[in-house]
């Protein structure tokens, strides 16, 4: 059981923080909307409801059980609590990035799926589905994510936002940038026509190579190697990194 104090939990307070600032500079979130969170053994530190990101501090991140029993808060949890602690307990993901991303969100309010408009999307598991609406920091919308991210890393809320996963932070927070980068590619495709877009066995292909070329595993954290402890456990989470 994480101590409250531990020296892991600070660091992923700080990180937290430091990607949570992160979220306003690169339009993914205004104000304080959207929330991060890490899951860290027994307990999953998530960011508070209502305080703005360039006023969050590491104190300010709250910690809550995975049944979500409150550990310790000295600040509301994020209203989304509930969606981040199913995820958890649905998936092998170890941390979540939330946002309210303007090219994200005028998509699900116009679209069932972010289709295969580039090769990246493979990076995200595949066509991105689109969630039934639900009330935020409701149940339903938990299911409706739950069941929105199978065999997938990203999921689109309707009419509300988004969500990333992955095994570390970055990981999360790299997904959530591509998510946004497609759904905007997506966008200017339509100005033009129809796109075209990839076929499954096109997207299978693409996964593949990019598994037998190992892209994004960085060789000095492969069996063998003499630095074994250099590789950031962002890069080497399959399919963050965009083989091209």
């Amino acid at each position: 059981m994480q101590r409250p104090d531990s020296a892991e939990l600070r660091a992923v307070r700080e990180h937290l923080v430091s990607y949570s600032a992160r979220l306003l500079a690169d339009g993914l979130a205004v104000g304080s909307a959207g929330n991060i969170s890490a899951r860290i053994g027994d307990v999953v530190a998530i960011t508070p409801s209502g305080i703005s990101y360039d006023e969050m501090q590491p104190g300010d991140i709250c910690v809550v059980a995975l049944d979500g029993t409150e550990r310790h808060a000295t600040e509301e949890p994020s209203s989304e609590t509930p969606m981040h602690l199913a995820i958890y307990a649905a998936t092998s993901a170890t941390a979540i990035v939330h946002t309210h991303s303007a090219e994200v969100i005028a998509l699900s309010s116009a679209c069932d799926e972010l289709p295969g408009i580039h090769y990246a999307i493979t990076g995200l598991g595949g066509p991105v589905r689109v969630a039934p609406y639900a009330r935020f920091g409701s149940a339903g919308l938990a299911e409706a994510a739950v069941a929105a991210l199978a065999d997938r890393s990203a999921a689109i809320l309707r009419n509300h936002g988004a969500l990333t996963c992955g095994s570390s932070i970055a990981a999360a927070y790299d997904r959530a940038l591509l998510l946004e980068w497609l759904a905007r590619v997506y966008r200017l495709a339509r100005c033009y026509g129809t796109p075209g877009v990839l076929s499954a066995a096109d997207l299978a292909e693409v996964s593949a190579e990019t598994q037998r070329r190992r892209y994004g595993i960085r060789r000095s954290s492969e069996p063998g190697s003499s630095d074994p402890g250099t590789s950031d456990p962002g890069t080497s989470d399959p399919g963050t990194s965009d083989p091209g």
